[in-house]
């Protein structure tokens, strides 16, 4: 069924894994997408595929001026954003006296200061229009607590935070505000890990897929104007957190 019929959806970190799997199992449900990653050829393959009014635009999240950057384009194409899937995310593991502190700054770019500066433009042009769907993508590492996981888990336990505190400062608003959690989940995340020569998280149990954490957006997508599903953790049915 295309549920969601008419509305403009932006998914960010659609080159790959989870957001691309977002992007088309939003397009099936009818949204019109605009992609967002730095990968210029990996959206416009995906673009092509998914076809219809499918933008897309290549960007650094990273870079503080790219949250801007991003809404000013999708207004100039679509001239407007009904939701808004924040996916983009880097992972570096290692214990805190080991870790290389080189990636920090990254991390907290794209996993935290990024989104923050996103939701700041982006609810504001969705509480105007009295609607809108701000969906974030955490991790079940926000509130496990492992060696080597403290500053990955510990800016999703952040962006956690601030989704339910941007949930509640704009209830009322017409514009709703969730989570995804994904549990292990087989994407190009884990890369830096293997490069290391670590087995990545994926190799310990039968991991999730992307189209299974994309489901759990198109369920959140896809409720009355009235429901806001604020949270969804989806686990491997093999994990034991």
């Amino acid at each position: 069924m295309r549920t969601l019929e008419g509305k403009v959806a932006v998914v960010t970190g659609a080159s790959a894994g989870i957001g691309m799997a977002t992007a088309r199992t939003l397009a099936e449900a009818g949204a019109t997408l605009v992609l967002v990653a730095r990968r210029e050829d990996r959206l416009a393959a995906l673009a092509r595929e998914i076809g219809g009014e499918t933008s897309h635009i290549a960007l650094d999240l990273a870079e503080e001026s790219a949250p801007a950057g991003l809404l000013d384009f999708v207004l100039a194409r679509h001239g407007r954003a009904d939701i808004i899937v924040h996916n983009a995310g880097i992972l570096h593991e290692g214990r805190i006296e080991e870790f290389d502190l080189g990636h920090l700054r990254p991390m907290i770019a794209v996993n935290y200061e990024s989104i923050v500066r996103s939701c700041h433009l982006f609810a504001r042009k969705m509480k105007e229009a009295g609607t809108g769907q701000i969906i974030n993508i955490s991790s079940i590492g926000a509130n496990i607590t492992a060696p080597g996981t403290g500053i990955y888990g510990g800016l999703k336990k952040a962006l956690e935070m601030f989704t339910d505190a941007l949930r509640v400062e704009l209830a009322g608003t017409g514009v709703k505000v969730g989570l995804v959690a994904p549990g292990t989940t087989s994407t190009e995340i884990f890369e830096p890990m293997k490069a290391q020569g670590k087995a990545a998280w994926d190799s310990y149990i039968p991991a999730l897929q992307p189209e299974d954490i994309a489901r759990a957006v198109r369920f959140i997508c896809e409720q009355p104007a009235h429901a806001n599903t604020s949270r969804i953790h989806v686990y491997s049915a093999a994990e034991m957190f």
